[in-house]
């Protein structure tokens, strides 16, 4: 060996890189220049000879051989680190590529600084795997936080998973990065991960924008979508205009069930267009998906998830997805899908125990892991776990235009004992059982995503009673846009299930919703927990055991949430059962009508007129804008027994015409109707000084709306009279 080379030699660092146990292998692998020249370091394991080529003289300067485990050093002249390549002769080819470890680190020393302290929201362009050029060179960076493990590399087939040939560069702030030339979009890849103890393991990448799902989810290098968006006036809109004031009805359904039922191929593309139709023929405003980030085993359904920046390639590519998107917001379409924020799947190759220590989640099992589920859960106070899913969120509504989500199992993340046993959990600092670090992280999240995204919703799946979880951040609220109230749900459907006969000693169960209505901003409805009788279908959980006051009862159900306060969310099977045109007449009902979605939000909006009646099951209610005109009248009858001259009060004297009835021979009715439009006389009733007489149809609902006052309209005939007088008409006789 030439003695300035030999001397050049740092034989310790030699020996942590051959027998893989490097983390810094750019101090020692690649260029660098010295007193005697430029020192070229290579280890290609296995290999006995290797070259370097400079672009300069072209000529091969062999490398000599300082390890027999296929560890190389070459000193060439010169005082500039020249542009070169290896040469490897394999029989009568040359296999040629560029040395990873010439190229500088891939963060900056804000970029990393960022990431210890959580402040990171696209996280996603520096960690993962990215195809991009470096110094003219197209290859592929990589990034990933291991802070633990001893040494970290990148393998797949372009290394024959050899964990010794692309060893990874650790910087301060616990990422380990690399560059690797020639590598290209499409091609597998996991990081082998070595600890101390000297096991070595392989794991998915957890930034991973694709993933291969022939077995256990391996990590792809994603394509980038080339997709060509043509919703930019839908997100315009949606930035612009406030959906607290707008009809909001939400279909929550899974994707490929929905496949299966209507005969669609399950491809995201395949299926857009006949999806689209389905939406938008009966007004849907929203459809909300079961998870589609990338998850291990059709089991779970997707709500234990393996790929938080990945769609799922069990339906089609990411340019599939973009299409999706782009036609459901051409036909009027928002698109929402469900996020899981508070667990994570398990398995050897994904999250879990991720550097050998417990990085994603709490080391304590009685944070860790949930003991009804065995899932693992989120360690929040960690500034890099909080940022990888807030990082996640940010990334859906940015690069696939996703218009909101629903986070799902909320009270687990907030209440440390929820649906533990005594025992099983830990008390915070001051003793309580507040998970405060998922509260700071709630807040952030939907701080930072209404942020950067402006106009995406965010919708909480909590049914632990949390106050505030819809109050503004800056009010010590959660943030969240909407809350689901599943306790509505609950008390719903057990008094729907009550025969009507009984009905009416349960009217407090009816009416209980409206005492803390305006309490979060609330979605009202059946979503898949609601609905999970498979066969059965939605319309066993009302009662009667006639076909005819099954369907009643559904039309009924129906009817009432839409005229309720609060947004609506409904699961897909809910509305299988009802009758053609039923669903599209609600929805133009909830649409066209302001005072049914414009006061959502405020008290003002509602107000009883009758919620006692408990005799005959019947509730009476207004629901109201600023504007009088715009007021609607609703008479809901939970009994099956008609009324054909039922007294009601009204808030105003006028008319008030029907505009919607559940009970219409069109929906299959008993044509129970006020075709007619009722006027109000001076006839006290429900502590009002005005009345109508009206026909309640038997479990059936029939809205009306109010139009102009009777004085209104006598001055207006009275004007019309003088008028008529001065020029010498004839005045026209008014009836009473």
């Amino acid at each position: 060996m030439n003695r300035k080379l030999y001397d050049l030699m740092d034989f310790p660092e030699i020996e942590a890189v051959v027998y893989s146990e490097e983390d810094h292998p750019r101090e020692i692998l690649g260029p660098r220049k010295t007193p005697h020249g430029i020192l070229i370091q290579a280890f290609v394991p296995g290999e006995e000879k290797l070259c370097v080529r400079t672009e300069e003289d072209r000529k091969l300067h062999e490398m000599e051989l300082i390890d027999e485990a296929g560890y190389f050093a070459v000193l060439l002249r010169g005082k500039e680190i020249p542009a070169y390549e290896y040469v490897l002769q394999k029989g009568d080819r040359e296999v040629v590529w560029q040395d990873p470890y010439r190229f500088g680190p891939l963060l900056t020393e804000k970029d990393e600084k960022r990431i210890q302290a959580g402040n990171l929201p696209r996280a996603w362009e520096k960690l993962g795997a990215h195809a991009e050029l470096q110094d003219g060179i197209a290859g592929v960076s990589f990034a990933v936080w291991a802070p633990n493990a001893l040494r970290v590399s990148v393998v797949g087939p372009f290394n024959e998973w050899d964990g010794r040939a692309a060893q990874m560069n650790r910087l301060d702030c616990g990422v380990v990065e690399l560059f690797l030339p020639h590598l290209v979009p499409g091609t597998e890849y996991q990081y082998e991960l070595k600890l101390k103890t000297g096991l070595t393991y392989l794991k998915s990448d957890p930034y991973a924008g694709a993933f291969s799902l022939k077995g256990d989810p391996v990590s792809v290098i994603p394509e980038e979508p080339r997709y060509k968006w043509t919703d930019r006036e839908w997100i315009k809109k949606r930035q612009e205009q406030p959906a607290q004031a707008e009809p909001l009805l939400i279909c929550q359904l899974d994707f490929r069930g929905w496949c299966r039922e209507h005969g669609c191929a399950e491809n995201y593309r395949a299926a857009a267009e006949r999806l689209a139709d389905w939406l938008a023929a009966d007004g849907w405003s929203h459809v909300e998906f079961s998870p589609l980030m990338e998850y291990p085993d059709d089991i779970s359904e997707g709500y234990e998830t393996c790929g938080y920046f990945a769609p799922t390639a069990r339906f089609g590519t990411a340019d599939d997805f973009c299409e999706l998107i782009d036609v459901l917001h051409s036909r009027g379409v928002g698109v929402l899908m469900d996020f899981v924020a508070s667990y994570f799947a398990g398995g050897n190759s994904l999250l879990a125990a991720f550097d050998g220590t417990y990085l994603y989640e709490h080391m304590d099992p009685r944070r860790g892991v949930h003991p009804a589920f065995g899932t693992h859960l989120f360690n929040y106070g960690r500034p890099e776990v909080s940022n990888f899913l807030i990082s996640a969120a940010v990334f859906w509504a940015e690069k696939y235009h996703l218009d909101g989500f629903r986070f799902t199992d909320v009270a687990t993340m907030l209440y440390q004992d929820y649906g533990r046993n005594e025992g099983e959990w830990v008390a915070n600092l001051y003793g309580g059982n507040e998970n405060l670090e998922a509260v700071a992280f709630l807040k952030k999240l939907n701080t930072v995503l209404h942020e950067q995204v402006p106009g995406v919703l965010t919708i909480a799946e909590e049914m632990a009673g949390w106050n505030g979880i819809t109050a503004p951040v800056s009010r010590d609220g959660i943030g969240f846009d909407y809350k689901w109230n599943h306790c509505w749900a609950e008390d719903f459907l057990s008094y729907m299930h009550l025969d009507p006969l009984f009905r009416g000693a349960h009217q407090d169960d009816l009416t209980f919703g409206t005492v803390y209505a305006y309490s979060e901003q609330f979605l009202i409805g059946f979503g898949k927990d609601e609905t999970a009788r498979g066969k059965q279908g939605f319309a066993s959980y009302l009662s009667g055991n006639e076909e005819s006051v099954r369907a009643a009862n559904l039309r009924l159900a129906m009817a009432y949430i839409f005229v309720h306060p609060g947004k609506k969310l409904l699961h897909a099977d809910t509305v299988r059962e009802l009758p053609a045109g039923y669903l599209a007449a609600l929805d133009a009902l909830y649409r066209e009508r302001p005072a049914l979605h414009r006061v959502d939000h405020s008290a003002e909006g509602f107000e009883w007129i009758s919620n006692l009646d408990w005799e005959h099951s019947i509730l009476v209610f207004l629901r109201k804008t600023e504007n009088k005109e715009e007021t609607l009248l609703a008479v809901c009858n939970f009994s099956n027994v008609p009324y054909e001259e039922f007294r009601v009060g009204v808030p105003y004297p006028g008319k008030y015409k029907e505009v919607f009835n559940s009970d219409a021979e069109q929906f299959g009715g008993s044509g129970v109707v006020n075709p007619r439009v009722k006027i109000s006389r001076p006839v006290e009733h429900d502590e009002r000084k005005d009345s109508i007489k009206v026909k309640v149809p038997p479990l059936g609902i029939s809205v009306y709306q109010f139009s102009e006052s009777v004085e209104k309209r006598l001055d207006n005939q009275s004007a019309r009279s003088k008028k008529g007088l001065k020029s010498g008409g004839k005045q026209r006789r008014t009836g009473k």
